[in-house]
């Protein structure tokens, strides 16, 4: 199952990615290239998918994400960027590594959030420690008291990692 899963997820991509070379329409070649390269995928990463693939044919998991990616995922970007701008401009910047305490449950959450929070400019998921229950982000501008949640450095991230993690 995890290897259908990785391909289904990889041969989706790719056909996203190359949308638009032809119109909307694909080749012959790129639909085989995509098929050859989605299967090497899928062979490779089964493993790392593990048992619980099958969460990622759900079409409402599909739809969440999409959801998230154009909604909180891209405003949180827009945001950070003009932040960035802001603190490059007037020179208020204030780097450093902050533990982010995070109440998430398994691996999954965990990449979500990482991966949310180092797409925004200005912050960087240095490392991430289920077993403390925290990540470690390298952030632009750290304030004098250590955040009690991640709401500081993430906004709603957290709440949507969890959401479309189980």
């Amino acid at each position: 199952m995890s290897f259908i899963v990785s391909f289904v997820w990889s041969f989706v991509l790719w056909l996203v990615l190359t949308a638009g070379t032809k119109g909307m329409l694909w080749s012959t070649e790129e639909v085989i290239a995509g098929i050859i390269f989605a299967a090497i995928v899928g062979l490779s990463t089964k493993n790392i998918i593990g048992e619980k693939a099958q969460r990622f044919l759900n079409p409402a998991k599909w739809l969440g994400f999409l959801v998230y990616a154009i909604g909180p995922l891209f405003w949180g970007m827009v945001k950070a960027n003009f932040d960035v701008a802001y603190r490059v401009i007037t020179g208020k910047i204030k780097p450093g590594i902050v533990r982010v305490p995070v109440d998430l449950e398994n691996e999954a959450q965990y990449t979500i959030l990482s991966n949310s929070i180092t797409l925004t400019p200005g912050t960087l998921t240095v490392d991430a420690c289920p077993e403390e229950k925290a990540l470690y982000v390298h952030w632009i501008y750290v304030r004098d008291e250590e955040p009690k949640s991640s709401e500081p450095v993430a906004g709603s991230f957290e709440k949507w990692a969890r959401r479309l993690g189980k």
